[in-house]
């Protein structure tokens, strides 16, 4: 059996990882108290006392608007942190399996983003977000960066959350239309994960993972509604109607090229996944 530790053990993504079958992993899912990653010292009795094979990184500063006023905070977590969980690694000759985001975009593209597309963040966590990656491919060879999106599930604190809920509490709501991008259900993206970490050898380097399709958050959140069965005024509006702290992409839809040649893998439609989502919910 591999030895796996999850960091952030308590989050969306780890508690999905948790729903996912593993064969051959051996699985511990650490929280903050248990894996402070902001502690050296912790950090290297963590990694001292589960001596691990692979490092499943889920831990993050993921609060994007308030980023903008805890830059310090924002910095250690996503990316102070990333480089000490891979020097770590490298000590003790494990793997890392590591997520980032399409924040690391300005959003200007016009066409699917690869991995070889120059990142240019707007906002800070977005910046955070590229200095952690940076930060893993300067220490470790031994990486697997996924960068991934519009994240939800029936876990946490989201977007698909937050609607269901204003779902029942209003009679009207504006949604932005036009910043475009992919919802991806972090089941899906658990179930990648766990198929990396079962493979001897997995081939390193940077990916990107969303669920297939496009969407604005307006479309997002008229299926939302549809899949629930929620009687809802939906208006679109554009962003500057719906002004925040920090700046949102314009445009982030992924390329997923590089990540199902090289793993062999079928991605789902986003509404497919959003509709088994909600039906689990």
């Amino acid at each position: 059996m591999k030895k796996v530790i999850v960091l952030g053990g308590t989050g969306q993504l780890a508690q999905c990882i948790q729903n996912v079958q593993s064969v051959g992993l051996d699985i511990k899912y650490l929280n903050s108290q248990e894996a402070n990653i902001l502690e050296e010292g912790h950090l290297h009795e963590v990694f001292d006392n589960y001596r691990p094979e692979i490092v499943i990184n889920c831990a993050a500063y993921t609060a994007v608007d308030m980023a903008e006023d805890e830059p310090l905070k924002a910095a250690a977590i996503n990316s102070q942190a990333p480089k000490l969980i891979a020097q770590l690694c490298v000590k003790y000759d494990a793997d890392l399996i590591h997520i980032s985001t399409d924040f690391v975009f300005d959003g200007k593209s016009a066409t699917p983003l690869t991995e070889e597309d120059f990142p240019n963040p707007i906002n800070t966590y977005g910046k955070t977000k590229l200095l952690g990656e940076e930060a893993i491919i300067s220490t470790l060879d031994n990486h697997v960066i996924i960068r991934t999106s519009w994240l939800y599930s029936e876990f946490g604190n989201n977007f698909l959350k937050t609607m269901l809920r204003l779902g029942l509490e209003r009679n009207e709501i504006g949604i932005v239309f036009d910043q475009v991008g992919t919802p991806t259900y972090a089941m899906d993206l658990a179930n990648v994960i766990v198929e990396i970490a079962q493979l001897d050898k997995p081939t390193y380097g940077l990916y990107h993972y969303s669920n297939e399709g496009t969407a604005s958050w307006y479309d997002f959140a008229h299926s939302i509604f549809k899949y629930a069965n929620i009687n809802i005024q939906l208006k679109p509006i554009h962003t500057f109607q719906y002004p925040t702290k920090a700046t949102r992409p314009a445009y982030s839809i992924m390329d997923k090229t590089k990540i199902k040649q090289t793993f062999g893998i079928a991605i789902p439609h986003w509404s497919d996944s959003l509709e088994r989502c909600i039906k689990n919910i």
